[in-house]
């Protein structure tokens, strides 16, 4: 049996909104919309949606997820963790090793630069995480604990700027 890891990186932050922490730190307009776009792509590609998905405290973090999951009508089982907010690599190799095996579908929404460096451990393939960009690992492992270093592909990498013309609630084609 496989797993499959779908990592949501946060969409684009506010730099000019007040804030007092980087935890704090709000989302921009663009990072709203492309939330929203990456959320309802997701939802309408076809492609088994995650059970369960685990997101940084991160305010830009949870508002990333909740515009997404509100503009891709699907309610998976959510969850909040700091241990996503500025974790490194090794750190979230050891979160995912601890995630439910009765789940073999979830998401995690986190921060660059860990969610790219993850990437390249599970797979060897480099790739740089824009924000709000979505990827999907298909890992070989019979369980999140079997989970091991280089031995997942990468399925696809969604950019959200390829998508910028298509936008959430317009369903002109």
């Amino acid at each position: 049996m496989s797993r499959r890891l779908f990592l949501f990186r946060h969409g684009k932050s506010d730099w000019d909104a007040p804030f007092e922490r980087d935890h704090d730190r709000p989302l921009s307009l663009r990072g709203e919309r492309d939330a929203q776009n990456m959320g309802m792509l997701l939802a309408l590609s076809g492609t088994r949606l995650p059970g369960l998905v685990i997101c940084s405290t991160a305010l830009r973090a949870r508002a990333t997820l909740d515009l997404a999951l509100r503009a891709g009508d699907w309610a998976p089982d959510v969850r909040f963790s700091d241990a996503l907010y500025q974790a490194t690599v090794a750190q979230v190799l050891e979160f995912i090793r601890d995630l439910p095996d009765q789940h073999d579908r979830i998401m995690l929404v986190g921060h660059e630069p860990t969610w790219s460096g993850l990437v390249h451990a599970l797979t060897g393939g480099r790739v740089r995480m824009p924000t709000a960009g979505m990827a999907r690992l298909d890992l070989e492992a019979d369980g999140w604990r079997d989970v091991e270093e280089g031995r997942g592909e990468l399925v696809w990498l969604l950019q959200p700027a390829f998508f910028r013309r298509f936008r959430y609630g317009d369903r002109r084609r």
